[in-house]
Protein backbone atom coordinates (compact mmCIF):
# COMPACT_ATOMS: atom_id res chain seq x y z
CA UNK A 1 0.00 0.00 0.00
CA UNK A 2 1.38 3.31 -1.07
CA UNK A 3 1.57 6.65 1.81
CA UNK A 4 -0.86 8.33 0.37
CA UNK A 5 -4.97 6.98 1.04
CA UNK A 6 -7.46 7.94 -1.50
CA UNK A 7 -10.24 10.07 0.41
CA UNK A 8 -13.24 7.81 1.73
CA UNK A 9 -16.47 8.55 -0.36
CA UNK A 10 -19.00 10.58 0.60
CA UNK A 11 -21.86 9.38 2.29
CA UNK A 12 -24.71 8.10 -0.70
CA UNK A 13 -28.30 8.22 -0.55
CA UNK A 14 -27.46 4.69 -2.38
CA UNK A 15 -26.42 3.79 1.00
CA UNK A 16 -30.27 4.10 2.08
CA UNK A 17 -32.26 3.27 -0.80
CA UNK A 18 -34.83 5.58 -1.41
CA UNK A 19 -37.45 2.79 -2.03
CA UNK A 20 -36.96 1.18 1.33
CA UNK A 21 -37.02 5.04 2.97
CA UNK A 22 -40.45 5.47 1.22
CA UNK A 23 -41.77 2.18 2.17
CA UNK A 24 -41.11 2.83 5.71
CA UNK A 25 -42.44 6.60 6.00
CA UNK A 26 -45.03 8.63 4.56
CA UNK A 27 -42.67 9.96 1.96
CA UNK A 28 -42.46 8.90 -1.45
CA UNK A 29 -39.64 7.95 -3.59
CA UNK A 30 -39.99 11.41 -5.29
CA UNK A 31 -40.24 13.12 -1.99
CA UNK A 32 -37.06 10.93 -0.47
CA UNK A 33 -35.08 12.04 -4.01
CA UNK A 34 -36.11 15.54 -3.23
CA UNK A 35 -35.08 15.67 0.54
CA UNK A 36 -31.52 14.66 -0.32
CA UNK A 37 -30.90 17.37 -2.35
CA UNK A 38 -31.88 19.04 0.60
CA UNK A 39 -29.98 17.03 3.26
CA UNK A 40 -26.94 17.39 0.69
CA UNK A 41 -27.57 21.60 1.09
CA UNK A 42 -27.34 21.10 4.66
CA UNK A 43 -24.47 18.39 5.00
CA UNK A 44 -22.33 21.04 3.41
CA UNK A 45 -23.10 24.64 5.00
CA UNK A 46 -20.09 23.74 7.30
CA UNK A 47 -18.17 20.42 6.84
CA UNK A 48 -18.54 19.19 3.45
CA UNK A 49 -18.70 15.69 5.36
CA UNK A 50 -22.37 14.49 3.96
CA UNK A 51 -23.68 14.26 7.83
CA UNK A 52 -25.87 17.14 9.20
CA UNK A 53 -23.37 18.55 12.51
CA UNK A 54 -25.67 19.92 15.52
CA UNK A 55 -23.71 23.48 14.19
CA UNK A 56 -25.01 22.76 10.52
CA UNK A 57 -29.04 22.33 11.86
CA UNK A 58 -28.84 25.22 14.05
CA UNK A 59 -27.90 27.31 10.68
CA UNK A 60 -30.26 25.57 8.52
CA UNK A 61 -32.99 26.33 10.99
CA UNK A 62 -31.73 29.79 12.08
CA UNK A 63 -29.17 31.24 9.54
CA UNK A 64 -27.00 31.78 12.04
CA UNK A 65 -24.38 29.49 13.66
CA UNK A 66 -23.72 31.58 16.95
CA UNK A 67 -27.38 31.08 17.92
CA UNK A 68 -28.38 28.00 20.60
CA UNK A 69 -31.73 27.19 21.19
CA UNK A 70 -32.74 24.74 23.76
CA UNK A 71 -35.85 23.39 21.02
CA UNK A 72 -33.39 23.52 18.33
CA UNK A 73 -31.27 20.86 20.59
CA UNK A 74 -33.82 18.83 21.42
CA UNK A 75 -34.93 18.40 18.40
CA UNK A 76 -30.96 17.65 16.64
CA UNK A 77 -30.98 14.54 19.96
CA UNK A 78 -33.86 13.08 18.30
CA UNK A 79 -33.09 13.23 15.17
CA UNK A 80 -29.33 12.18 16.32
CA UNK A 81 -30.47 7.95 16.65
CA UNK A 82 -27.13 6.62 16.63
CA UNK A 83 -25.90 9.29 18.93
CA UNK A 84 -22.97 10.03 17.21
CA UNK A 85 -23.48 14.33 17.52
CA UNK A 86 -24.05 13.93 13.80
CA UNK A 87 -27.40 12.80 11.24
CA UNK A 88 -26.96 10.37 8.54
CA UNK A 89 -29.45 10.65 5.22
CA UNK A 90 -31.58 7.57 6.58
CA UNK A 91 -32.15 9.30 9.78
CA UNK A 92 -32.83 12.51 8.63
CA UNK A 93 -35.76 10.95 6.44
CA UNK A 94 -37.38 8.75 9.16
CA UNK A 95 -36.67 11.95 11.65
CA UNK A 96 -38.95 13.86 9.74
CA UNK A 97 -41.40 11.89 8.91
CA UNK A 98 -43.29 12.56 11.97
CA UNK A 99 -43.68 16.18 10.45
CA UNK A 100 -45.43 14.66 7.47
CA UNK A 101 -49.11 15.63 7.49
CA UNK A 102 -49.56 11.89 6.47
CA UNK A 103 -48.08 10.96 9.51
CA UNK A 104 -50.31 8.95 12.48
CA UNK A 105 -51.23 11.34 15.05
CA UNK A 106 -50.01 8.79 17.40
CA UNK A 107 -46.56 9.52 16.11
CA UNK A 108 -46.97 12.92 16.85
CA UNK A 109 -48.31 12.53 20.16
CA UNK A 110 -45.45 10.35 21.10
CA UNK A 111 -42.61 12.76 19.62
CA UNK A 112 -44.30 15.44 21.27
CA UNK A 113 -44.21 13.95 24.72
CA UNK A 114 -40.53 12.86 24.42
CA UNK A 115 -39.67 16.45 23.52
CA UNK A 116 -40.42 17.25 26.84
CA UNK A 117 -38.98 14.51 28.32
CA UNK A 118 -35.68 15.69 28.11
CA UNK A 119 -34.43 13.84 31.52
CA UNK A 120 -35.82 10.84 30.03
CA UNK A 121 -37.34 9.52 33.16
CA UNK A 122 -40.72 8.51 30.71
CA UNK A 123 -42.54 11.79 32.48
CA UNK A 124 -42.70 14.98 31.53
CA UNK A 125 -41.68 17.42 35.01
CA UNK A 126 -42.43 21.02 35.57
CA UNK A 127 -38.92 22.02 35.06
CA UNK A 128 -38.82 20.74 31.69
CA UNK A 129 -41.86 22.41 31.01
CA UNK A 130 -40.29 25.27 32.20
CA UNK A 131 -36.98 25.10 30.11
CA UNK A 132 -39.06 24.76 27.21
CA UNK A 133 -41.23 27.89 27.46
CA UNK A 134 -38.26 29.47 28.45
CA UNK A 135 -36.48 28.67 25.25
CA UNK A 136 -39.75 29.51 23.27
CA UNK A 137 -40.33 32.47 24.71
CA UNK A 138 -36.31 33.64 24.10
CA UNK A 139 -36.95 32.82 20.24
CA UNK A 140 -39.89 34.60 20.03
CA UNK A 141 -38.87 37.93 21.77
CA UNK A 142 -41.38 37.51 24.23
CA UNK A 143 -40.57 38.70 27.81
CA UNK A 144 -42.87 37.48 31.00
CA UNK A 145 -41.89 37.86 34.31
CA UNK A 146 -40.82 34.93 36.17
CA UNK A 147 -44.36 35.14 38.02
CA UNK A 148 -45.90 35.16 34.68
CA UNK A 149 -44.61 31.61 33.55
CA UNK A 150 -45.22 30.26 37.12
CA UNK A 151 -48.42 30.92 36.26
CA UNK A 152 -48.47 29.24 33.08
CA UNK A 153 -47.07 26.35 34.47
CA UNK A 154 -49.21 26.42 37.09
CA UNK A 155 -52.46 25.99 34.88
CA UNK A 156 -50.89 23.63 32.41
CA UNK A 157 -50.09 21.14 35.66
CA UNK A 158 -53.60 21.53 37.35
CA UNK A 159 -54.85 20.84 33.57
CA UNK A 160 -52.86 17.88 32.92
CA UNK A 161 -51.78 16.42 36.11
CA UNK A 162 -55.05 14.52 36.55
CA UNK A 163 -53.30 12.51 39.49
CA UNK A 164 -51.70 15.71 41.15
CA UNK A 165 -48.22 13.48 41.18
CA UNK A 166 -46.12 16.83 40.26
CA UNK A 167 -45.19 15.43 36.58
CA UNK A 168 -47.14 14.05 33.30
CA UNK A 169 -47.28 10.33 32.33
CA UNK A 170 -48.05 9.42 29.20
CA UNK A 171 -51.59 8.75 29.38
CA UNK A 172 -52.35 11.92 30.84
CA UNK A 173 -50.55 13.72 27.57
CA UNK A 174 -52.61 11.64 25.72
CA UNK A 175 -55.55 12.66 27.21
CA UNK A 176 -54.45 16.05 27.01
CA UNK A 177 -53.63 16.53 23.29
CA UNK A 178 -56.97 14.72 22.63
CA UNK A 179 -58.97 17.57 24.25
CA UNK A 180 -56.78 19.57 22.95
CA UNK A 181 -55.96 18.69 19.00
CA UNK A 182 -54.51 21.86 18.29
CA UNK A 183 -51.03 21.26 20.23
CA UNK A 184 -50.14 18.60 17.25
CA UNK A 185 -50.80 21.89 14.79
CA UNK A 186 -46.74 22.13 15.32
CA UNK A 187 -46.19 18.66 14.40
CA UNK A 188 -47.40 19.04 11.04
CA UNK A 189 -45.67 20.56 8.18
CA UNK A 190 -47.63 20.68 5.00
CA UNK A 191 -45.17 21.58 2.70
CA UNK A 192 -43.48 17.78 3.38
CA UNK A 193 -46.24 16.49 0.97
CA UNK A 194 -44.45 18.77 -1.99
CA UNK A 195 -41.10 18.77 -0.59
CA UNK A 196 -39.62 22.32 -1.03
CA UNK A 197 -35.73 22.99 -1.07
CA UNK A 198 -36.25 25.33 2.35
CA UNK A 199 -35.40 23.67 5.10
CA UNK A 200 -38.65 23.35 7.78
CA UNK A 201 -38.54 25.77 10.96
CA UNK A 202 -38.76 24.17 13.99
CA UNK A 203 -39.57 27.31 15.52
CA UNK A 204 -43.24 26.76 17.25
CA UNK A 205 -43.59 30.53 18.49
CA UNK A 206 -47.59 29.06 18.61
CA UNK A 207 -46.40 26.81 21.70
CA UNK A 208 -46.78 29.87 24.29
CA UNK A 209 -50.26 30.76 23.42
CA UNK A 210 -51.52 27.03 23.30
CA UNK A 211 -49.95 26.43 26.81
CA UNK A 212 -51.56 29.68 28.32
CA UNK A 213 -54.83 29.16 27.31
Amino acid sequence: MGCFQSAPKKPSHGHENPVVLASQTAFTVSEVEALYELYKSISSSVIDDGLISKEEFQLAIFKNKKRDNLFANRIFDLFDVKRKGVIDFGDFVRSLNVFHPNASREDKINFTFILYDMDGTGYIERHEVKQMVIAILLESETKLADEAIERILDQTFLEVDVNRDGKIDREEWLNYVTKNPSLLNIMTLPYLREITMTFPSFVFNSEVDEIAK
